[in-house]
């Protein structure tokens, strides 16, 4: 039983995404590196619908780092408490400043390996902010990108760094990011975690899952 895709049978399942969701961007609200930064940490655990409805206040009151460190964790807690986890995103949102302003002159680096050194930023955070603010080709994984991709076969892995680094060997680096959004488009639309709409999806004929799951089933 094939486990994973070939690379051809992948690019075409990029290609059939492509036409079905041509409109694939990033659905989290920002207009600076900066402001994504933040938008992505508040993400963690909550939908980007929250997140945007948090930031829409937040952005116009705070611009800068120098604005969270002098707001403090306390206050930045209650501004934040809608999208869950606030005391510990407040605590990395502030450290995460203080180390901009210390480290980075208060820019938002522009490379994975300082990027990670953020508090509160890990591969997906880093990966996000590279795709979206600096358009450097990544491939980040959150829940909806490593459940797609496992089981339509363009990833085999139990793992977030290992379906991050099957998807970079088998989509060509200038579709990364592009693939990003179009597998979370996907996740959220037909490929859910729960009951995914597999006969209405535009991609079972290649998909994996389809093809030993659900087809036997109707056998």
């Amino acid at each position: 039983m094939n486990k994973k895709l070939s690379k051809k049978d992948a690019l075409e399942v990029l290609t059939i995404l492509e036409k079905t969701y041509p409109n694939a961007k990033a659905q989290l609200n920002f207009s600076n590196e900066f402001e994504l930064l933040i938008a992505t940490i508040l993400s963690a655990q909550c939908t980007d619908v929250r997140v945007n409805k948090t930031t829409d206040v937040l952005f116009k009151e705070l611009k800068t780092p120098r604005d969270y460190v002098n707001l403090g964790e306390e206050k930045l807690a209650e501004k934040i408490k809608s999208c869950g986890l606030a005391n510990n995103k407040s605590k990395n949102i502030i450290n995460a400043c203080i180390m901009l302003e210390e480290n980075y002159d208060g820019k938002v680096p522009d490379s994975f390996d300082e990027l990670i050194k953020l508090p509160g930023v890990g591969r997906k955070t880093a990966n996000v902010v590279l795709s979206n603010a600096f358009d450097i080709p990544a491939i980040a994984v959150d829940t909806h990108v490593f459940r797609v991709s496992n089981r339509i076969g363009l990833a085999n892995s139990s793992t977030v760094e290992g379906t991050e680094k099957d998807l970079m060997g088998i989509i060509p680096k200038e579709r990364w990011s592009k693939a990003h959004h179009l597998l979370i488009f996907h996740g959220r639309n037909i490929c859910k975690a729960r009951n995914p709409s597999c006969y209405e999806c535009s991609i079972n004929s290649k998909c994996l899952y389809y093809k030993n799951n659900v087809l036997n089933l109707r056998k």
